[in-house]
């Protein structure tokens, strides 16, 4: 077995034997700060040489820094300086938004969530290996379209494929879902992680429930109105020359035909793990092997 193919098969091995941890805890040795935002202070967490190239993972709508727990290790122990944090409004950036603002704002928009994530990209060495998970890949590619410059290879994992109202190509909700609010859709969606309906280890399911009463319902459901009227990048991405990857379980909530088509048009790689929506939390190990390589590729490596 060649060296490729013995890697990939125990990354899959510690996958499927991932342990049900506290969430809570950040890994071993990663430092937790606040980085003040144009939005406000956002929470963070470092891991790794701060002079080693740097790698920021940014999680979506109702998610946070904590998704990346057990990539962050592997990607540090590689070599690199590791960031991730909290949007704005989610967990425990909650208190970051648009009435921080000059002058302030009613909502949370695209643009804020944009200006934040260029000014943590500028506050550190540039450019970046950037990931942006589900919602976050909304933003990511915005940051790559108006700033290339700061980002060296661009990761989208669970991002939404289809421009426009992102939801109608959903699996079963699609059809309806041109007749809902955002409201509505934030709301649903926070039923469903808080019910349990992906079946995610007790451990996980306390973590994901006490972090709903920090998240703020407005900037969840200003997120849900931005995904109904996603911007087109794709020409723009298609003629980015850094390296980008899609990244995607086979069971997410867009049908994986959708991804490859968007995979295709971008000019990217794809990637499909035996997950859901979560590749970053149900197929960790897998899922960094495939960060490195692109990562390598982006070095000339």
């Amino acid at each position: 077995m060649d060296p490729a193919t013995e890697a990939k098969r125990l990354a899959v091995s510690r996958d499927e034997n991932l342990p049900d941890i506290d969430w809570v805890t950040p890994p071993e040795g990663a430092v937790t700060s606040l980085f003040r935002a144009p939005s406000g202070e956002l929470a963070t967490v470092s891991l790794g040489d701060p002079a080693h190239p740097r790698v920021v993972l940014v999680a979506g709508a109702t998610g946070s820094k904590e998704d990346f727990h057990f990539i962050m290790p592997v990607l540090a122990e590689a070599g690199y300086f590791v960031q991730s944090y909290d949007l704005a409004g989610q967990f425990e950036s909650h208190a970051a938004g648009p009435w921080n603002l000059s002058p302030p704002q009613p909502h949370y928009t695209l643009e804020l969530f944009v200006d934040d994530m260029v000014a943590f990209l500028s506050a550190g060495s540039t450019p970046v290996h950037l990931l942006g998970y589900s919602f976050a890949g909304v933003v990511a590619e915005a940051v790559v379209v108006a700033h290339p410059e700061l980002v060296s290879s661009l990761t989208l994992l669970g991002t939404p494929p289809d421009p426009g109202q992102s939801f109608a190509g959903v699996s079963r909700i699609g059809a309806i879902s041109r007749f809902a609010s955002p409201g509505v859709a934030a709301t649903l969606m926070r039923w469903g992680v808080v019910s349990n309906v992906l079946h995610v280890k007790p451990g996980r399911l306390a973590f994901v429930r006490d972090r709903f009463q920090l998240t703020r319902r407005d900037s969840h459901r200003d997120i849900m109105d931005i995904m109904m009227h996603a911007p087109d990048f794709e020409q723009v991405l298609a003629a980015a020359t850094l390296p980008k990857a899609v990244a995607v379980g086979e069971h997410d909530l867009w049908p994986l035909g959708r991804h490859r088509r968007f995979a295709q048009a971008i000019g990217a790689s794809i990637s499909v793990y035996r997950t859901g929506h979560s590749p970053c939390e149900d197929a960790p190990y897998e899922l960094s092997g495939d960060l490195l390589a692109l990562f390598a590729k982006a070095e000339g490596r």
